[in-house]
């Protein structure tokens, strides 16, 4: 499904409900990363290991579908009352990535783009 289409099955989901009118821009940004705290919350308290084998437990794995949900959907929402083409931005965001972290100077670094050309200690 697109985007699109699925910006559209919220919109409906929202719309009946009546709920466009709780929606305006700060409170999208709020809930988003509401949302984006409570994907963080099922890693609280727990090592890399368990953290890692979140995926293969049928809870563990609906927790994380659910959170990555609830944000996608709060994402879908701030961007089409903010007029953002998400789809459009993507690969804006990406070209302007691309040019800011070549390949050559960031392959298999984690340094951020600013620090690409210092002395490098990555391991």
């Amino acid at each position: 499904m697109a985007l699109r289409e699925l910006t559209e099955e919220v919109l409906k989901f929202r719309d009946a409900r009546n709920w466009g009118q709780f929606h305006d821009l700060r409170q999208l940004i709020v809930s988003l990363n509401l949302e984006a705290a409570e994907l963080l919350e099922l890693t609280q308290w727990k090592s890399d290991g368990e953290i890692a084998a979140l995926p293969a437990d049928a809870t563990g794995r609906e927790a994380l579908s659910d959170e990555c949900a609830d944000v996608l959907l709060y994402l879908l929402l701030l961007a089409e009352r903010a007029g953002i083409d998400l789809e459009a931005a993507a690969r804006d965001k990406l070209r302007k990535n691309a040019e800011k972290y070549p390949v050559e100077k960031s392959y298999g670094s984690s340094r951020k783009y600013t620090q690409l050309d210092a002395p490098s200690d990555d391991r």
